[in-house]
Order: structure tokens, then C-alpha cells, then sequence
């Protein structure tokens, strides 16, 4: 009854299974249950033990040694059959035991109830005078996110694969923030409205996202957000007025880097916004998370990506993967499965240049762990292009910390 687990039984309960709703009925009120379970086995146990000490006596007389005796095989006897088992066989199979034994339990709670009631009374008291309170039912068996994920990692082999991913990003929700899957600052589209209209039209009409941010002049003069499909009828006119465009903005909606993503979801949700601006402690823009971007943290990747975001990691012929050096750390290692940290930097550029403390030249190469790299490419104080070699099959997981650096030219 006690090894029974509660989740399962509770849905056998909620599905109709009539000893799972005996056996949870017995389970709400633990203190009685364990009242008339132990009730029986201390007084089985007294008798058996009062019994064999008559058997003995009259048997083999009252001598010392065969009392002595009587109570080694009694002791022996209720080990092995009364107490280890049957108690093995009902923590291996909870189940099958606990079912049919509430055929039993319930009918000889009713029965000695008012027994166990007087015993308790002398329970409650003792516990009051320890100051010990009783949890509440059902309070004891509720789970923190730490133990629901312990509980689906143990689960993985009865899930689908792809169930057990969706759980696993789920639960890892308030442990990633707005900064780990941002569009950084220098690669988000913006139009700047002092254009030339015929640049923002070609700019609007050719764009691969629905919505874009809007700025004037500098990209720290942020007006607001254009929903491309508000200005479809003013593209298809002789000149595109960039009053027409303000007209037609949203207001940007700011969030602090360090936002949790679960945070985030909900707050898209309650301002029903599909789109935020990252900023950092002193209000300078750091990038530009959308709700698709938090939907792929837990379902994985859409096929609905713009041509520009798809050519960033490439597979070449040899095996190795070519990618930017803005990806993310967190997509090259759900892509790749590697395990490059995550604690620090948020790019493969940044982590590249958190191991050099430098700016690396074209062609050298470091271990990130048991990964090699390759530098293919700089461009702006910053690496562009490198090459990742993945490790062998038999080979650790990737490391945090460098093993070594190597000049390959």
C-alpha cells in the first residue's frame, strides 16, 4: 500500500478501476490505514510468539534453552514469511497486492475502527507534544520542477522521442532567458523611414518577416514596429508617404535582458504581442525576440525560415559543419549534439573569443573541449565563418574548458 505510486494510482482511480478507488480511499486517511494494518501484524505477532512458547512448553518443557530456541525459529519463521517476503513481493508488484488486499483492509477498517480511533488518540497526542504537524493529503507527493524533470528523464524509454524533447524544453524554460535566442542587434531588418520611399518600398515588398522595426536616422531613434500587411495598399501606389507609415505603428514593446522565457511566453501572451525588444541595464537595444522564437525552445525549429536564416550552418563534403560565427550556442548543440557551455558567451563567435582573448587570424585552429575548430574567417573585429570537426563516435561529449591551441596554417 505504501509502495504503491500515487500518480499512477490516482489516474487508475480517475479511470475507474475499483481497487485503485479502494486503495485511495484507504490512502487519504494514512493514519487509520496504517492503524488496522498494524493492529493485526502486532497482535498476529504477539500471539504467534505467546503460542510457541505454550507448543514449547508443553512439548519440550519449560527449560531456558527451549524457550531460548522457540524464540529463534518464531523470529526465523516471521522474517522470512511474514515480514521480508511479503513485503519484497508487494514493493515489487504494489499493484497486484494492493488491490485485492483492500477487499480485505476495508471491510476490517470499519470493523475494528473504534480500536484504532483510541489508539490514535494516543498518536495525535504524542505528535502534538513533539510538535509534529501532519502534512495535508496529497501534499507530501507534490513535486517541484526539479523532481517532474527527474521524473520524465526516467521516463524516456516509455515516451516518444519526440514527446520527451518537447517536456525536457518545457521544463528548462525558467532556466533560459530572452537573451539565449534573441536575433542580435546587427542582424535584425529595420528600415530607416528618412529613406528614400523607393528604397522602403523595395525594403517592405521584399521583406521575409511580417513585422519590422522602424527607425529614424540612427537606430537608437526607435519609432515603433510596422505590421507589413497594413501598408499593402500604400505599396501598390505611385509613392509610398512615410507619413502613411507612422500612422500605421506600434508602439515597441521593451523587455530587460535576463528575462526568463517562461516569463516572456506569458507575457506575450497577456499583452497578446508577438514581438519584444531586448535592452540592457542602461535601455541600449541588445536585439529583438519574437514568439516564434520561444515556440521553437519547446517544439523545435519551424520550416518557415527566411532564406537568409538558413545558410548559417551548412554540412560540407568531409563531414564537418561550416557555420557563422553569430549562431547560437544553443542550436549547435541541439544540432550537432555537442555541449559547449552555455553559462557565458551565447554565440560561437563569443566563445571563440572568450578562449583566445583575442581577435584570431584566418586559419587558426583550438580545441573547444574534444571539438576541434577551425577559424575560416574574420570580418569587423569578429569571427565570421569557422569550421567544426565533429568528435568520433567513441569519443567524450564535448568540455567546457580549452585542451589545447594550435597555429595550422
Amino acid at each position: 500500500m505504501m509502495a504503491i505510486n500515487r500518480y499512477r494510482l490516482r489516474h487508475a482511480a480517475e479511470s475507474g478501476v475499483r481497487g485503485a478507488m479502494r486503495a485511495q480511499a484507504l490512502l487519504d486517511k494514512t493514519d487509520k490505514l496504517l492503524g488496522v494494518i498494524l493492529l493485526g501484524n502486532n497482535l498476529v505477532n504477539s500471539a504467534s510468539g505467546t503460542l510457541s512458547a505454550v507448543l514449547a512448553i508443553r512439548l519440550f518443557g519449560d527449560g531456558e534453552i527451549v524457550l531460548f530456541m522457540a524464540t529463534l525459529l518464531l523470529t526465523f519463521l516471521i522474517l522470512v514469511f511474514s515480514e521480508v517476503t511479503p513485503k519484497v513481493v508487494g514493493a515489487s508488484f504494489p499493484e497486484r497486492v494492493a488491490y485485492p488486499a483492500t477487499l480485505l483492509l476495508t471491510p476490517l477498517l470499519k470493523l475494528v475502527y473504534p480500536v484504532v480511533w483510541f489508539v490514535n488518540l494516543f498518536v495525535q497526542g504524542i505528535l502534538r507534544l513533539l510538535r509534529i504537524k501532519q502534512p495535508e493529503p496529497g501534499q507530501g507527493n507534490s513535486l517541484g520542477l526539479a523532481e517532474l524533470r527527474t521524473i520524465v528523464l526516467e521516463s524516456s524509454g516509455r515516451l516518444p522521442r519526440e514527446h520527451h524533447r518537447i517536456l525536457m524544453n518545457l521544463l528548462e524554460l525558467e532556466d533560459i532567458t530572452v537573451d539565449d535566442v534573441m536575433t542580435p542587434r546587427n542582424q535584425i531588418e529595420a528600415i530607416d523611414i528618412e529613406d528614400d520611399p523607393e528604397r522602403l518600398r523595395q525594403q517592405i515588398s521584399t521583406s521575409h518577416h511580417t513585422r519590422l522595426v522602424v527607425h529614424a536616422g540612427s537606430s537608437d531613434n526607435l519609432l515603433g514596429v510596422l505590421h507589413v500587411r497594413r501598408v499593402l495598399h500604400a505599396l501598390t501606389g505611385d509613392e509610398l508617404d512615410p507619413g502613411t507609415l507612422k500612422e500605421n505603428l506600434e508602439d515597441p514593446y521593451f523587455v530587460p535582458a535576463g528575462t526568463p522565457l517562461f516569463t516572456q511566453l506569458r507575457n506575450f501572451q497577456s499583452g497578446r504581442r508577438r514581438l519584444a525588444l531586448v535592452v540592457d541595464e542602461y535601455g541600449e537595444l541588445q536585439g529583438l525576440v519574437t514568439l516564434e522564437d520561444l515556440l521553437e525552445e519547446m517544439v523545435g525549429e519551424f520550416t518557415t525560415q527566411a532564406p537568409s536564416d538558413t545558410g548559417y550552418l551548412r554540412r560540407e563534403g568531409d563531414g564537418s559543419w561550416l557555420a557563422e560565427g553569430t549562431v547560437l550556442l544553443r542550436h549547435l548543440n541541439r544540432k550537432l549534439g555537442l555541449s559547449l557551455p552555455l553559462d557565458g558567451p551565447k554565440t560561437l563567435n563569443g566563445l571563440l573569443l572568450e578562449q583566445f582573448e583575442d581577435i584570431p587570424e584566418a586559419g587558426v585552429s583550438l580545441k573547444l573541449g574534444n571539438v576541434p575548430v577551425e577559424i575560416v574567417q574574420t570580418q569587423d573585429r569578429a569571427v565570421k565563418m569557422a569550421r567544426i570537426y565533429l568528435p568520433g563516435p567513441g569519443e567524450a561529449s564535448a568540455e567546457r574548458t580549452l585542451i589545447s591551441t594550435e597555429n595550422r596554417r
